[in-house]
């Protein structure tokens, strides 16, 4: 027997001895009228007052007002009971804006859920392949059940994926090749019509999962997307999210697109509906279609990493081109984690290193107000990281 278990029988015993009938005769009847004066406890469910939190990919305009109106009927009248009836209809609204079948969609709790669960499918039948840096959380997933790890590309001067060398790189035993695109951290995006091709061409040797969770950050969404190759039953899986432009992040919303065969597969490694909540969804399904929302969020981002830019060509240092909510900004010879050190100083949260990526430091878009904490912050931090690092 577990410790937990004994652990909580031995409470439960020592609760109830003795003065167990006493103690149950004087328990009043419950009523919603007992919980009236109940305190709620307070919690900070966002970042802390003064901090600039940009060192992770949300959108703080979200959720939408149609969101939260959502959020709280949800709440209200399905908070008791599971969400199969909102999952349906949120899978029948994204099948008919791509043009597929509900059988051609799954969800999960963001992404992450059936990223996590792509991996460990492709992890029965042989290796993933990825680019050396890339948002490799779920990709290692298999890892921790005593699978081989990720293969990795050689690095490139310019951080980009070259795809030639991804195809080529495709041997026997890879299961698997993920491309994140737009990529993350490097923020930088694949030519579509190469993309294309490589897809085409690496699925006919194994699945080609393409992560898109900055999709609609692009400049033509559409266009950048590699949902078409579906429609025409390539060995291709698609994932996109909530938690990005649509500010979603902390209700746990994502999806994945393929071929029903690979849906089912790969439905398999996850717990499926059991993973969503009331919600979520409800916040999800409100957002979906909210192109006013989602044009703002993006004027925002745009606007926000403008500043960046114009900050760090201020500071005399560069930056990679980036389609997405962050930029990674070249230190050169500085050092990342140092960096990171020297902004929350100044309580401004962004990310540390980067796998031996050692002067790329990568800023998230926050709030305006946050971002041009950044930017002040931005030459103090600059001259202590130096100082340091001498």
């Amino acid at each position: 027997m577990s410790s937990t278990n004994l652990n909580r029988r031995s409470f439960l015993t020592r609760a109830f001895t003795g003065t167990a009938a006493g103690a149950l005769a004087s328990i009043a009847p419950f009523s919603l009228a007992s919980t009236a004066s109940v305190s709620p406890i307070k919690l900070n469910y966002g970042p802390a007052p003064g901090i600039a939190k940009l060192n992770a990919n949300e959108n703080p305009y979200g959720p939408s007002a149609g969101a939260l109106e959502a959020i709280m009927q949800a709440s209200k009248t399905g908070g008791a009971y599971y969400a199969d009836a909102a999952g349906t209809v949120l899978i029948d609204m994204i099948a008919e804006k791509y043009s597929l079948a509900p059988e051609n969609v799954t969800l999960s709790a963001g992404s992450s859920g059936v990223l996590s669960s792509t991996a460990l499918m492709a992890s029965t039948k042989g290796r993933i392949l990825g680019p050396d840096l890339f948002w490799d959380t779920t990709a290692r997933a298999p890892e921790h059940q005593g699978k081989d790890g990720i293969l990795r590309l050689p690095k490139t001067a310019d951080l980009s994926i070259d795809l030639d060398a991804f195809y080529s790189a495709i041997t026997d035993d890879v299961a698997m090749v993920q491309v994140t695109n737009p990529n993350n951290p490097t923020g930088t995006t694949v030519d579509p019509k190469a993309l294309e091709a490589f897809c085409i061409k690496a699925s006919k040797k194994c699945l080609v999962l393409v992560d898109e969770a900055y999709n609609e950050l692009t400049d033509s969404p559409e266009k950048h997307s590699m949902i078409h190759l579906i429609n025409k039953g390539h060995n291709v899986v698609v994932a996109r999210t909530f938690s990005k432009i649509y500010g979603l992040a902390g209700l746990r919303v994502g999806y994945l697109l393929s071929t029903p065969e690979n849906i089912d597969a790969i439905s398999r490694f996850g717990m499926g509906g059991y993973s969503m909540n009331q919600a979520g969804l409800a916040a999800a399904i409100a957002s979906f279609n909210d192109e006013a929302f989602l044009t703002y969020s993006k004027e925002k981002i745009i606007e926000g990493r403008s500043m960046v830019f114009d900050a760090v060509k201020a500071n005399g240092l560069t930056a990679l081109p980036s389609t997405t909510s962050f930029v990674f900004v070249n230190l050169g010879n500085g050092n990342a984690e140092v960096f990171r050190q020297k902004m929350a100083e100044q309580n401004v949260m962004i990310r540390g290193i980067y796998q031996d990526y050692t002067n790329w430091s990568r800023v998230s878009m926050g709030r305006i107000e946050d971002v041009q904490k950044y930017v002040n912050a931005m030459p103090i931090a600059l001259e202590a990281m130096y100082q340091s690092v001498v």
